[in-house]
């Protein structure tokens, strides 16, 4: 009997589209990207609707939980623009976790893997040619292991910084690139397994 044969995406979801094919509200999908994707394509994980980034789309079933519910952690780095200027301190703050409202109000320790104010952030994203910024901010890149819900967000307000902008460059070693939003990119079933380090 021959093995099914599964396809790999890598999408930039723009912001204001929801990481899911169907919905009972009146909201932006997966399926309205300009793209042919195969009859059961899912996204593995999600970003919320106001965050942006890269996302990976799949037929194979079995790779959400290879993913994120396996021994091995997977790191997640997030290109964050928040509000103010992020002091040395507030740095320190956010490497030694910070605590967090989760799910069903209790609290959680949450500690990055690593946190870095980011000079250049069109070294990862296009940005736009000409735009004014009325008020200070800055530019972190996040690294994560873990996911609790807008745990990004959560954790820059815990240190006074407002979430502007949020956009998920890479997941292990698959990496957004030059992708633009609502563009999207087929790749192959070993690379896809070999750059996320994941057995098949």
């Amino acid at each position: 009997m021959n093995e099914i044969s599964h396809r790999y995406f890598i999408l930039y979801k723009p912001c204001n589209m929801v990481s899911q094919f169907k919905s009972s509200h009146d909201v932006v999908l997966l399926g309205d990207i300009n793209f042919e994707f195969p009859e059961g394509t899912h996204a593995i994980g999600r970003l919320d609707n106001q965050s942006e980034g890269l996302l990976l789309l799949t037929t194979n079933k079995t790779i959400t939980k290879k993913l994120f519910q396996g021994k091995v952690s997977h790191q997640r780095k997030y290109l964050v623009l928040v509000k103010h200027i992020v002091t040395q301190e507030t740095l320190e703050k956010l490497r030694s976790g910070v605590s967090i409202q989760v799910k069903g109000g209790s609290y959680y320790t949450a500690v990055p893997e690593a946190v870095e104010v980011v000079l250049n952030p069109s070294d990862y994203i296009t940005l736009p040619a000409y735009q004014v910024e009325y008020t200070a901010s800055a530019w972190l890149m996040m690294t994560l292991i873990e996911g609790k819900y807008h745990q990004v967000r959560k954790m820059v307000a815990a240190v006074g910084h407002r979430c502007k902008r949020l956009v998920r460059v890479a997941i292990e070693d698959i990496l957004l690139g030059d992708l633009q939003p609502g563009e999207v990119k087929e790749i192959g079933e070993e690379e896809f397994f070999r750059l996320l380090k994941i057995e098949k």
